[in-house]
């Protein structure tokens, strides 16, 4: 994912940030949404986050059974809420 930069806006990098940052957001979500795996997204927030925030995030984020879909009860079908606006394909319909 060394090319991240040239596959992805600054606008859509900043979303997966934004994405990876959500307690309850999947990483699964993001996969479905902008096709980056989970190892991709960490490796995308260790070089654009301070290594300080980097290693707080990640402190938070293993284990958490709202990021891994390998974790989460059976009743959990999907990664929407559903309070949440309709996600197709790169395109938010909230904003």
């Amino acid at each position: 994912m060394d090319n991240y930069k040239e596959k992805f806006t600054e606008r859509e990098i900043d979303r997966i940030i934004e994405m990876a940052w959500e307690d309850r957001t999947p990483f699964g979500a993001i996969e479905f949404q902008f096709g980056v795996k989970e190892a991709d997204v960490i490796k995308i927030m260790r070089l654009e986050m301070k290594p300080s925030s980097f290693r707080m995030w990640r402190k938070r984020v293993q284990g958490r059974k709202t990021k891994h879909r390998s974790l989460r009860g059976d009743d959990v079908k999907g990664f929407r809420c559903s309070r949440q606006r309709h996600i197709s394909g790169n395109k938010i319909s909230k904003r």
